[in-house]
């Protein structure tokens, strides 16, 4: 996006906000959101593009609160101030009309404080021309398919309070396969803000080689406890379970939790396992939906004990609690397993025999009270005898507790971590991710 286009698209935001401030009565309370997106989508399929193009979106949330009641419509925002406030004033009325209809809700919170920030990040990014050679001169001869979404992200927010927030980053992610004929295929990501040549030929060499190994006859395994390795892709799926249920007060106070007996002190992690959320890199604004900035860092696990919980203003409210920024949904937004002492070299080494999981799929509760997680390996999954990659695998089904994994039977995390980005583009593109290391597990229950 061109610097004019990001400066209109502000200065368009800003004056909705103090035009909204004129028009409010005296007992009405609001906030505003803006979710905005300029993005480049090339979808790939058998190394050629089958799809590509451009996309400018963006839309308002606005929520209007007034005698304990609220209510919100969400309307496309443009940048042009004339329609983007025919739009924001015809909402308004709207809510006005529906507001008095609507029952008392007792935890409501409303807005408050004067919290201000303004965060531009500027990236390196391919130009959009530059896409499709730069990507496919390293696979043009393999059957790759996969998307690339790259452009500018904006998050702003602002509210009756005075509160005001403008967030704005490059960024791009490339989410890719590649296949064999026989079906098999190695699962990988690429993501950041600067398109670094040299990382991407590694991540493309790498591929390649576990797409050799593929093509070994599978072996299919009985169903048992198996030691294994789950590379930093995994153990990103499996860490972002903990948003399902675990992490967050309002599940611990319902009775919902996974790390309920964590926190009742009834079960112990590893010492070795520490979860944080760390704002520091920059990836997603630190500002709720209520305009609430979340410290740089929080512990949340640390040598395995529960030392917080995500907690937001309206769990706060209801329970007795002290909010720490936490968003509505009270899930991990920025969350950093720390790194342990395995050094990449001694992966294969130290799993001497047992099963090497590139990545996982389907990942759901099977009992999220004892904190048992189920899912399945997929993708770039392998035997391993002796320290020595022998064949891949048939997919396997797993039934495994976080109390075993990252408990007791947790062996070591590796010295790197990998940045594991969200790829998702339902409504717009998703920002974030996981830093994450590798981890080498005891006696990991596969059940068919």
């Amino acid at each position: 996006m061109k610097i004019e286009e990001l400066s209109t698209l502000e200065v368009s935001f800003n004056q909705l906000i103090e035009t909204l401030l004129l028009k409010k009565s005296t007992d009405e309370e609001f906030t505003v959101r803006l979710s905005s997106e300029r993005s480049q989508f090339t979808r790939f399929n058998h190394a050629k593009v089958r799809q590509t193009g451009y996309v400018a979106d963006g839309w308002i949330e606005l929520t209007l609160m007034k005698d304990q009641r609220s209510s919100f419509r969400q309307f496309p925002f443009t940048g042009n101030w004339e329609r983007d406030w025919q739009l924001a004033y015809s909402a308004l009325q709207e809510l006005r009309d529906e507001i008095i209809l609507l029952p008392i809700d007792p935890y409501l919170v409303l807005p408050s404080g004067n919290n201000t920030s303004r965060e531009i990040h500027s990236g390196n990014l391919l130009p959009e021309e530059a896409v499709v050679t730069t990507v496919l001169e390293l696979i043009s001869e393999l059957d790759f398919t996969g998307i690339y979404a790259g452009g500018v992200v904006i998050k702003a927010y602002g509210d009756s309070s005075g509160q005001k927030h403008w967030f704005a980053t490059d960024s791009f992610t490339l989410d890719y396969s590649l296949f064999i004929t026989s079906g098999q295929a190695v699962k990988g990501t690429f993501a950041g803000s600067d398109w670094d040549k040299t990382a991407y030929i590694a991540k493309i060499n790498e591929a390649k080689k576990q797409l050799k190994l593929l093509s070994r006859p599978s072996k299919e395994l009985p169903r048992g406890q198996y030691k294994t390795y789950f590379a930093p892709a995994a153990v990103a799926d499996l860490s972002m379970m903990l948003s399902w249920g675990s992490v967050s007060e309002a599940d611990i106070q319902q009775g919902n939790s996974s790390l309920a007996a964590l926190c009742r002190q009834e079960k112990q992690l590893s010492a070795k396992f520490t979860l944080k959320e760390n704002f520091q890199r920059g990836l997603v604004p630190r500002f709720n939906e209520l305009g609430e900035i979340a410290a740089l860092e929080l512990p949340i696990i640390e040598k395995g004990d529960l030392v917080n919980t995500l907690v937001n203003s309206r769990t706060a409210k209801e329970y007795g609690k002290i909010a720490n920024g936490a968003n509505g949904s009270e899930t991990l937004r920025a969350p950093e397993v720390s790194p342990g002492n395995l050094v990449f070299e001694q992966i294969l080494p130290s799993l001497d025999t047992g099963l090497y999981v590139s990545n996982l799929h389907y990942l759901n509760w099977s009992d999220r009270q004892t904190g048992r997680i189920t899912g399945m390996t997929r993708y770039a999954c392998f035997w391993v005898e002796n320290g020595e990659i022998i064949a891949p695998i048939e997919n396997l089904r797993f039934d495994e507790s976080l109390y075993r994994f990252w408990g007791e039977n947790l062996i070591d995390l590796t010295t790197f971590q990998e940045f594991i980005p969200e790829v998702g583009t339902y409504e717009s593109r998703q920002l974030g991710g996981g830093l994450v290391p590798g981890m080498l597990v005891e006696d990991f229950t596969y059940t068919l």
